[in-house]
């Protein structure tokens, strides 16, 4: 494949890409990350950069999206005035420290390790989306002390390792401790703030074996374009759609969706 077919070919195939993952960030409130990710790791690896370090181009390039779109997406709700700020200000530190780790061990890791850590983790966001109940509780406030000391680096931490904002696990984790889900989606855009700008900074310092065009680092600015431009346009679609259906039954759909994408990546670190 030349030059140009190998462009023209992954451009087509992440403007579409990007467009799904911003209909359904728009309709069900999900990041784009848990999409691109798998997204990403099936493209780069059938047009030829397969490498035991695929996962962390992945990682990184889906990270780079999440700077641009969770801005965008916390700005518009701190209009609103739907961000918990206070819940922001106490577990930023913590979150960021957690996220520049990840990126530490991401880095030490090969792809296989990574897929598998993906899998897990992407199976239990798929689960909790699948059969979770808005009503289940853990506590009736945001904890403090050490429990938010612990939680707060584990959730950057773990977010890193998906390649993924704040909200497959920020959300979950605030409703739990009764915010209003609203606040908390708010909330969560601006925790993938704090999760990608350091992690991004650190994998564009990863020397990447096999890389394609464009690519700085452990990030592909080429699909971090295409994919930015597409979620921007398609994520109102999504949204517009949403106030027309019921997005309950669509959120568990897709977290069966998810749960066997996570499979399949399990299935692959598995066999090689």
């Amino acid at each position: 494949m030349d030059d140009m077919m190998l462009l023209a070919t992954m451009a087509g195939v992440l403007l579409a890409l990007g467009a799904f993952a911003g209909v359904l960030a728009g309709l069900l409130g999900v990041g784009g990350g848990i999409v691109l990710v798998p997204g990403f790791f099936y493209v780069f690896g059938a047009l030829g950069f397969d490498s035991p370090q695929l996962m962390q181009l992945c990682l990184g390039t889906s990270l780079a999206t999440i700077i641009v779109t969770s801005l965008r997406s916390a700005a518009a709700h701190h209009k609103r005035g739907a961000v918990d700020r206070d819940i922001l200000k106490g577990w930023a530190v913590g979150i960021a420290l957690g996220a520049s780790v990840g990126v530490a061990v991401a880095a030490y890791l090969r792809s296989e390790a990574l897929q598998a850590i993906f899998g897990i983790l992407a199976a239990l966001v798929g689960l909790y989306m699948a059969f979770g109940k808005s009503g289940w509780r853990l506590g009736q406030q945001m904890p403090g002390g050490v429990m938010r000391a612990v939680l707060s680096p584990v959730l950057g931490f773990l977010s890193v390792l998906m390649g993924i904002g704040g909200g497959s696990f920020g959300v979950p984790t605030m409703t739990l401790f009764n915010v209003p889900i609203h606040r908390a989606v708010a909330t969560a855009a601006g925790f993938g703030v704090i999760i990608a700008v350091p992690s991004v900074i650190g994998f564009m310092l990863v020397d990447l074996e096999v890389a394609p065009p464009f690519t700085l680092g452990a990030v592909n600015f080429l699909a971090f374009g295409l994919i930015v431009a597409m979620t921007l346009i398609t994520a109102p679609w999504g949204a517009a759609l949403a106030h027309r259906l019921d997005a309950g039954p669509l959120k568990r759909v897709f977290g069966v969706f998810l749960i066997l994408v996570a499979l399949n990546m399990l299935r692959k670190a598995l066999v090689g």
